[in-house]
């Protein structure tokens, strides 16, 4: 494992909506990676950008910058178009934009009071939902054009969430998953499950979406922890692992009741995705961290989990659970995101 430096190098890091490709901002500009490769496949060295987003595998690209210089106003979104590097549209906003979501249909732009939902195409407004206080713009989106969801913070004060139909535009439902407010939420691609934390850190929830329901309750640690991240795996159908990245420098791996979901068992691969601060040389470790939950024995099951850290790296790791519920692991490739080339990126 590299000694990597333990200051954040990395202003944003997201992957596309089906995990095959992920954008990363830095002080310099944005870089756009193959998953599938570790390919640099596009660079654009403007300045600082704290949002980058993309749409699937196309050229349209949502990007913020971080306010250094007049142009990159954290304030104005602006689409642009990787093949030919026009920005298309632009929208400005009288606060700061804390995050962007989007689908074929729709474009969803989080500030810290409100939520605004546009027609991706036209950039009509379809719906403006006031917010609590969000100053950490946490949402949770599933593209998903069947089951096309958002969730928001419905309190401060404890760990309710909002969900919106976005494509119908009106209120689905409020799901309270925990007694404190909450700091992590996703749900899953098709629109299934949405999972939780709370500032507390120690329990993840999954709740059904349709009827709001609790289906599973997953114990993360004993101690307090900040939860980073949470990520289901992109199954099209049930999703069957959900990954849990902590301020304890480890992720956690939970498997969502694949025993009573037969039809899934011939299911062998997918991506995970996960952005964790630092180095992550105790990862999976099983001699410090219980990662596995509830798991099933319907054969080995297999996934790749890919990680970006805080400071700048892309890890690859190839998970395995046997018939008897045993976890096997192993980093199979790993580089710099900042200094990888368009010619070689790992």
């Amino acid at each position: 494992m590299a000694n990597h430096s333990s200051s954040p190098s990395l202003l944003c890091a997201s992957f596309n909506q089906d995990h095959s490709y992920f954008a990363v901002g830095t002080r310099d500009g944005v870089r756009i990676f193959d998953t599938n490769t570790g390919r640099l496949c596009y660079e654009r060295a403007v300045g600082a950008f704290v949002i980058a987003e993309m749409l699937f595998s196309s050229s349209l690209l949502a990007i913020v910058g971080a306010g250094d210089q007049p142009s990159l106003s954290p304030r104005r979104l602006c689409l642009f178009n990787t093949t030919t590097g026009a920005a298309l549209r632009e929208l400005n906003f009288l606060t700061s934009i804390l995050a962007v979501r989007m689908n074929r249909q729709r474009l969803i732009v989080i500030l810290q009071d409100k939520a605004y939902v546009y027609e991706i195409n036209s950039l009509t407004i379809l719906d403006t939902i006031d917010t609590v206080p969000n100053i950490k713009g946490l949402c949770a989106f599933s593209p998903c054009l069947d089951a096309c969801y958002l969730a928001l913070p419905a309190s401060t004060t404890k760990g309710s969430a909002l969900l919106y139909n976005v494509m119908d535009c009106h209120l689905h439902c409020e799901i309270e998953a925990h007694r404190s407010p909450l700091a992590a939420m996703v749900l899953s691609s098709n629109g299934m499950y949405i999972a939780t934390a709370s500032e507390q850190g120690t329990i993840i929830r999954v709740h059904l979406v349709s009827d709001a329901t609790k289906s599973y309750s997953f114990r993360r640690g004993t101690y307090p922890s900040t939860i980073f991240s949470l990520s289901f795996g992109p199954s099209k159908q049930l999703p069957d692992i959900l990954a849990a990245s902590s301020s304890s420098g480890s992720i956690h791996l939970f498997t969502l009741g694949f025993a009573s979901h037969p039809s899934r068992s011939k299911r062998s691969s997918g991506f995970l995705g996960s952005i964790i601060p630092g180095a992550v040389n105790d990862v999976l470790d099983p001699a410090y961290h219980h990662v596995l939950h509830n798991a099933v024995s319907a054969g080995v099951k297999r996934a790749i989990m890919s990680v970006i850290t805080y400071n700048g790296y892309f890890q690859e790791y190839n998970l395995s659970i046997d018939a008897q519920n045993e976890l096997s692991w192993s980093l199979v490739r790993e580089f710099n995101l900042l200094t990888a080339t368009m010619d070689k990126a790992s």
